[in-house]
């Protein structure tokens, strides 16, 4: 196999051995806001052209009204023969469900800067799988999406579809005390944002967070050194692109983002739900969230850490049949079925 030249780069000898392939073969990145409403196009374009399996699954969608009349839409998916709608009244009185059979929640923020990332209706591949792989109720949210809505907007949709979700928690055939917030990237980092404002708020409790491969610190990226691993490789993300993503996400003019912007900021971590933090090796953001993940530890919070060598962020939408993707996917699904159903072994 011949290799390209710009794999001669620090980045590129450290590539898994199985990945090679999908990293010589990787596009150059665009700059997805040069114009933002075509990049978004196209990606919608790209899932139309392969939808996604709903075998074993449906799906409803939902508006909740925020506060200045405009509505929210979130997506309930939902294992086919669960719980429905209009759930039956569980023996307790509490409306858990057709005889107590509630299912545990993921209420799944999408990643893609901040700005892109949301699927096409009925398609999120995500909620698709662990629906049908934990089994759960699973929520879409489509948060607004910067650079037009920015901080705080999408983190304030974010919280607004927990509290619905936990506000309706017997309608929507949800056991109260088991649901999570899941995302990988700016997901990710939604997600830890989400249950700092739980926390804060007194809102609804959660009973775990996952944290792939997220976004959560402001700072990644913002001088040369946070920058040196992925610099000069135009085909994976940097630091650089982390902190363009950054510059359409927070307000203009911004200095030092607030926590609930860059949960890394957060100085006060403890009474946090259980976490799971999922790094990339080769991720310019790997260290933040490493940082994150001690720093739980160390407030007391109990926080299981895995690492993927040799894959650089995102590399599972390039080789999502090799060994590496799937064994991946397994532990972030393995870790959420083990936080919410504790009788389950966890897949280390």
């Amino acid at each position: 196999m011949s290799v390209q030249p710009e794999m001669t780069d620090r980045t590129a000898r450290r590539v898994h051995p199985e990945l090679v392939p999908a990293f010589a073969s990787l596009p150059r990145l665009p700059d997805p806001y040069a114009d933002i409403e075509a990049t978004r196009q196209e990606f919608h374009e790209m899932l139309a052209s392969f939808p996604a399996d709903r075998t074993g699954v449906c799906s409803e969608r939902f508006g909740i009204p925020r506060a200045d009349g405009s509505v929210l839409t979130v997506e309930v998916y939902r294992p086919e023969g669960a719980v429905g709608a209009v759930p039956e009244e569980g023996a307790n009185g509490s409306g858990a469900g057709r005889g107590g059979d509630a299912l545990p929640a993921v209420l799944h923020f999408h990643g893609g800067g901040f700005a892109l990332g949301r699927s096409l209706p009925g398609q999120d591949r995500v909620a698709l799988e662990l629906c049908r792989e934990l089994p759960a109720v699973v929520l879409t949210v489509e948060y607004r999406l910067a650079p037009e809505h920015r901080y705080p907007a999408g983190v304030e949709d974010c919280y607004l579809a927990l509290e619905w979700a936990a506000g309706r928690a017997a309608e929507l055939g949800i056991d109260p005390g088991r649901i999570a917030v899941a995302g990988k990237s700016a997901g990710g980092g939604l997600s830890a944002a989400v249950a700092l404002m739980a926390r804060d708020r007194g809102g609804p409790a959660l009973a775990f967070q996952s944290l792939c491969v997220p976004d959560l610190d402001d700072r990644v990226g913002a001088d040369e050194a946070a920058d040196a691993e992925g610099a000069g490789e135009a085909r994976v993300l940097d630091g650089r692109g982390v902190q363009t993503s950054w510059k359409h996400y927070l307000p203009e003019g911004t200095a030092t983002a607030e926590a609930y912007a860059a949960p890394a900021r957060a100085t006060e971590l403890s009474g946090l739900p259980p976490a799971h933090v999922l790094v990339c090796d080769l991720d310019p953001m790997r260290d933040a969230g490493l940082a994150y993940a001690r720093r739980l530890m160390d407030a007391g919070v109990p926080v299981t850490v895995r690492n993927v060598p040799g894959a650089w962020h995102g590399f599972e939408l390039y080789a999502a049949d090799t060994g590496v993707a799937k064994e991946m996917a397994a532990h972030w699904t393995g870790q959420l079925r083990a936080a919410l159903y504790p009788a389950s072994p966890a897949v280390v």
